[in-house]
């Protein structure tokens, strides 16, 4: 083959494809530097006590997924570019507040901040409440970068590129989650709880660097769907939350995310109560985004795949994963590599998980833009994060029931005896999880024939 003829095959993307991909990542390393920490800095800064904590954490998250339906379809009125100076000038705005927030608090003398927070009448104060309304700039300049961003990797490819135009956003994603973890670690250890007020101050950083970069560099002739009426965008709405097919897609993707939320809900408490409060949770968690930044290769291979027949491999490859973290428990003995068993076989199973979303999540995003009509691709892809809010919901629920009943927090009981009692069958929670990626999977394999049915006869009428 020729030299010229591999250049014509060679991928190209616009300017705006590669801006775009490239705030994503400064993105995600700003969420998740915080979002890692976000209940010990509830907690430790603000003084919720752990349910509060957790209350205001999952709502969070779960209006974070919801709204970018409606912010996707705002942003195809206004223009992607217009959208994303909003959204980051709001998500610096967000995470400053959350860095100047405290030093608030502490001008009150209800709390001094160092190594370890001294409260002094916080935790019984109303001003923590403050916090409410600094958070909502995050959840609704957040809302607006999932649908935009994916929306413009949907605008600026074709039906050949899309694969791999989504396969390289999420390997952006996974580098920005890897990186905005790792400086959690070192600066809690260097400055304890008002390291976690630091923080914040990176992610402002990000934000504000990303908005620099769209201001100056991003540019785009695609603006198909742009200048809606209010009434062609309520109508855009209902079309889609309408739309069956895909209304079934994200509740079967939802099992899935259900499972993969574990690694936030259950695997930090599950792993410190097993396996000692010494575990370095953080960096079992950034296990997933080195696994998944391999998406491009899992991508090549799979290029001649429909993206369904790839989210169904994945879909099987998830009660893998959570059988292996049940099966540290059952091990018992001696240390594995330098490691506890359940911390190791969760390790393990981590590395199932982020395979899994490999094959699933970026193909997701491809099928739910396949079907966005010209135009509309930020309301489409806005509404495939729906999942997401299901599974904040009930992934988060699900898990504190079951850690209550199977692995209860060791300050519960008289004893260690008692509490080993209660805890001896702990790695039951992941045969839930199990079988609901298993349902999941075989729920998607009927999805995919009767959508190929139902194909085929619109095709012949």
């Amino acid at each position: 083959m020729s030299v010229t003829t591999k250049k014509k095959e060679r991928v190209k993307f616009s300017k705006a494809f590669w801006v775009a991909n490239t705030v994503e990542l400064l993105e995600r390393a700003a969420y998740y530097g915080v979002f890692v920490v976000i209940t010990l800095y509830l907690s430790n800064v603000l003084g919720f006590s752990d349910i509060q904590a957790a209350t205001i954490a999952g709502i969070f998250s779960a209006c974070l997924y919801l709204l970018p339906t409606f912010s996707g379809a705002l942003a195809d009125k206004i223009g992607f570019r217009k959208s994303m100076l909003l959204a980051f000038s709001l998500l610096t705005l967000g995470y400053l507040g959350l860095g100047l927030f405290p030093g608030f608090l502490a001008s009150t003398g209800l709390v001094e901040y160092g190594y370890v927070t001294k409260f002094t009448g916080l935790q019984e104060s109303g001003y923590r409440y403050g916090i409410i309304p600094v958070m909502v700039l995050i959840i609704v300049g957040g809302s607006f970068i999932k649908s935009v961003i994916s929306g413009t990797v949907a605008k600026e490819t074709d039906e050949k590129t899309r694969a791999k135009g989504f396969a390289i956003f999420y390997g952006m994603v996974n580098i920005g989650a890897f990186s905005g973890k790792v400086l959690v670690t070192p600066l809690r250890d260097a400055m304890g709880h008002e390291g976690m007020i630091v923080l914040n101050y990176f992610s402002a950083g990000m934000t504000l660097l990303a908005l620099g970069a769209i201001y100056l560099f991003y540019k785009s002739d695609k603006h198909a769907g742009e200048g809606k009426t209010f009434r062609q965008i309520w109508t855009g709405l209902v079309k889609v939350c309408s739309n069956g097919r895909l209304i079934v897609l994200i509740l079967i993707i939802t099992g899935f995310w259900m499972v993969q939320h574990q690694l936030y809900a259950t695997m930090p408490k599950y792993v410190t109560r097993l396996a000692g409060e010494g575990s370095a949770i953080g960096w079992y968690a950034n296990v997933n985004p080195l696994v998944v930044v391999s998406v491009n290769l899992v991508t090549s291979l799979m290029r001649k795949k429909s993206a369904l027949f790839s989210m169904t491999c994945g879909m099987f490859i998830m009660p893998v994963s959570a059988l292996c973290m049940a099966s540290g428990n059952m091990l018992g003995g001696g240390e594995i590599l330098g490691l506890h068993p359940v911390a190791f076989m969760m390790i393990v199973g981590i590395v199932f998980q982020g395979l899994a979303e490999v094959f699933i999540s970026p193909r997701f995003l491809e099928y739910f833009s396949l079907q966005a009509p010209k135009g509309e691709e930020g309301m489409y892809l806005g509404f495939s994060h729906l999942h997401s809010f299901l599974s904040s919901i009930f992934g988060f629920g699900l898990s504190g029931f079951l850690l209550s009943k199977y692995c209860p927090d060791r300050a519960l009981f008289s004893s260690e005896a008692e509490w080993a009692a209660a805890s001896a069958n702990a790695h039951y929670i992941w045969y839930y999880f199990a079988v609901i990626a298993l349902v999941s999977a075989v729920a998607l394999i009927i999805y995919g024939q009767v959508v190929r049915r139902m194909d085929v006869k619109k095709a012949v009428v």
